[in-house]
């Protein structure tokens, strides 16, 4: 029987879609989440977070996935310690970069973390001999349930349209969460160690481009509206009032027109990552469902 697998952040959007893989792969998992655990699976095994013993895990588990927030992780590295960690994959984003200069306090507070637990990670994996990997996706979509794609799908189910600021022209390149939780699996059995890597889709759009891409797939003529940045920031603080807006701010809109493409030729070349061109499936669309199912065949594409 293959070795387990720990998976950390098991309940996230790639956790959902990251599990499924490691059991048809007859890969024993030890999923963990912060909230109530779900039941028991065949193949699956659920912990609430912070409910181990203090001396680590019955059986040593050697391989993980963090897919929980790594801004935070310093705090749990003794306790992977202590559950028997050889080689650690974990999840950051591309965040890291594009947000470090944003005039959002909040937005270099969240640069800030990740960096921060970038370096946690690789400090407390020299001291103690644990091979690692990160991982850093740009905008992560799929399944109706990101925070990213769907919250402009559900923007144009409930308007009909959706607004840009200026021409829209920055480059962004869309990682379905299939492809993402693939690369992790590969990361876990791959000959290299100790880097990061950026993981991003196939196709460079431009932000209009992929708001177009999206009232497309939802079978809608596109109707994006030009709109001037103080009206743009009047908008938004309104918008802000719905509970799945809240993350919204005038920094996001003046990043429509800046370029946040990221070159995934490593990623591919050492892990063998191949992911698909930005379209939305229809698990992808609002009102999706069955995060929990099987992944399903993936479409490759070159990059």
């Amino acid at each position: 029987m293959a070795e387990p697998v720990g998976v950390v952040g098991a309940t996230s959007l790639v956790g959902r879609r990251l599990l499924p893989r490691l059991v048809q792969a007859g890969v024993p998992v030890h999923a963990y989440t912060r909230g109530a655990p779900p039941a028991d699976t065949p193949g699956i095994r659920w912990h609430r977070l912070g409910d181990e013993p203090a001396g680590g895990a019955a059986a040593p588990i050697a391989r993980w996935v963090v897919l929980a927030p790594i801004g935070p992780l310093a705090s749990r590295l003794p306790w992977l310690h202590a559950q028997g960690a050889r080689r650690v994959v974990a999840l950051s984003s591309t965040s890291r970069f594009t947000k470090s200069g944003s005039p959002e306090p909040r937005e270099r507070l969240v640069a800030e973390s990740l960096a921060r637990g970038e370096r946690a990670l690789a400090d407390w994996a020299a001291a103690h001999q644990v091979s690692w990997i990160v991982l850093r996706p740009t905008l992560i979509y799929g399944l109706d349930a990101d925070a990213n794609i769907s919250t402009i799908a559900r923007f144009i189910r409930r308007f009909g349209f959706f607004p840009v600021l200026g021409a829209a022209t920055g480059q962004r390149q869309p990682v379905h969460c299939d492809d993402v939780a693939d690369a992790c699996v590969r990361a876990l059995d791959a000959p290299v160690s100790n880097r990061a890597y950026e993981l991003s889709g196939a196709e460079v759009l431009g932000y209009r481009e992929m708001v177009e891409r999206v009232f497309e797939s939802m079978g809608r003529r596109p109707r994006v509206l030009r709109v001037p940045l103080p009206l743009f920031r009047a908008a938004i603080a309104l918008a802000r009032l719905a509970p799945r807006l809240r993350s919204w701010s005038p920094a996001m809109a003046e990043r429509m027109n800046v370029d946040m493409a990221f070159p995934h030729h490593e990623a591919a070349r050492d892990l063998g990552f191949a992911p698909r061109a930005f379209v939305l499936g229809e698990a992808d669309r609002p009102g999706a469902t069955g995060l929990m199912a099987p992944p399903t065949a993936l479409r490759r594409r070159s990059p």
